[in-house]
């Protein structure tokens, strides 16, 4: 993951230890995939045993890790990084370069 976005010059990673927080994001989503893979499990295999349940859900959950550890850190990001985005923003600015931003931290 680069740190910086290359179009507005934000800083991926506001403060150190900013992303723990999607830890819980991503914990969040995690139950509701044992929830809907549970629920579908029930009705699609006529309550199956407890280890079809158990297969299931945790391919569930691991099929879908990538992308629910993605989604997590981006809505973290976007809920408290304090970002607000412009997708015109170099295009109205007429700057080649990424503006530098007042309120990033300074790079380390």
């Amino acid at each position: 993951m680069p740190e910086r976005c290359p179009v507005c010059g934000v800083a991926y990673e506001p403060e150190p230890g900013f992303y723990w927080g999607a830890m819980f994001v991503s914990y969040a989503f995690s139950v509701a995939w044992f929830a809907i893979g549970g629920v579908v499990a029930y009705y699609l295999f006529n309550n199956p045993s407890v280890w079809v349940y158990v297969l299931l859900v945790t391919g569930l959950v691991l099929v879908t890790a990538p992308a629910t550890l993605r989604y997590s850190r981006a809505i973290m990001l976007y809920l408290f990084g304090g970002i607000k985005y412009d997708p015109n923003l170099r295009r109205l600015s007429g700057e080649t370069d990424p503006p530098k931003r007042a309120n990033a931290p300074a790079p380390l």
